[in-house]
């Protein structure tokens, strides 16, 4: 965490973005994964692409970042989430590394925040291979408070349903809850059936399209709230970074929440 702020008023809304930043690369067609691979590796172009996405996130108040690199030979050592907090103005931020391939890569799913949170915790998510989790947030405390789950989910549909399951046991007791990030997987799928069925989580009436990103024809990164936070204006923002479109929400807040230590988005 960074920079602590005075109080603020607590706010009636909450800007909210998802992104997997694809650590900073830019992919523009599927043969790119094969002719451009050595960019996936190396940091060429990677900072001048997020200068670009701390443009855009400095109009959010919290943003989710997956497959951020904490630190490695493709991010030119460089921890990304930290690098756009500071770039775009963000006063609190946290992350959670997950995967490391030696010196090469590591993957991290990221927070950037207005919030002050009250609580951070790292889980690790089952699955046959490790190296993904859960980043739990939790702004208040007790019932006024509001928790945010930052995921970035397995491409196995039986992994997914077991990581899905595991996240339905955090979020018990918490009744204003968001769950944020790249599930790999459409809204109908069976494993987010089962989610909804289980929690106080509602599915969106029309997720945006957000994968491939040059043709974006699969809903697959969400942001999913509980019954008692109303969703307005979802949809994807331009292609600037990654393979995925980043997908943004309005979450209106109702007023039992207590949220402190707010700084309001610059105008």
């Amino acid at each position: 965490m960074t920079k602590p702020h005075p109080d603020r008023a607590s706010p009636a809304h909450l800007d909210v973005l998802s992104c997997n930043i694809l650590a900073g690369g830019s992919v523009k067609r599927y043969r790119e994964y094969v002719t451009h691979s050595w960019k996936h590796v190396l940091p060429t172009g990677k900072r001048a692409n997020l200068d670009g996405l701390a443009g855009i996130l400095s109009d959010f108040d919290l943003v989710a970042l997956q497959e951020a690199d904490s630190g490695s030979l493709r991010s030119g050592f460089l921890n990304q989430t930290e690098y756009l907090a500071e770039n775009a103005g963000f006063p609190y931020w946290t992350h959670q590394p997950n995967r490391k391939v030696a010196k090469v890569a590591a993957s991290s799913n990221g927070l950037l925040s207005r919030l002050k949170p009250s609580e951070v915790l790292d889980y690790p998510l089952p699955g046959r291979i490790r190296g993904r989790g859960v980043l739990w947030v939790r702004y208040g405390s007790g019932k006024h408070s509001l928790v945010v789950l930052i995921a970035h989910l397995s491409l196995g549909t039986q992994a997914r349903a077991h990581q899905l399951g595991y996240i339905t046991e955090l979020l018990e007791g918490f009744p204003n809850a968001l769950l944020i990030g790249d599930l790999n997987t459409p809204i109908e799928s069976p494993e987010l059936r089962a989610l909804f069925a289980r929690t106080s989580l509602q599915p969106p009436s029309a997720p945006p399209p957000t994968f491939p990103s040059w043709a974006p024809n699969r809903a697959i990164d969400h942001i999913l709230a509980s019954a008692t936070l109303q969703v307005d204006a979802l949809r994807t923002l331009p292609h600037l970074v990654s393979d995925h479109l980043p997908v943004a929400a309005r979450i209106h807040l109702p007023e039992s929440l207590h949220l402190a230590h707010y700084e309001p988005v610059a105008s």
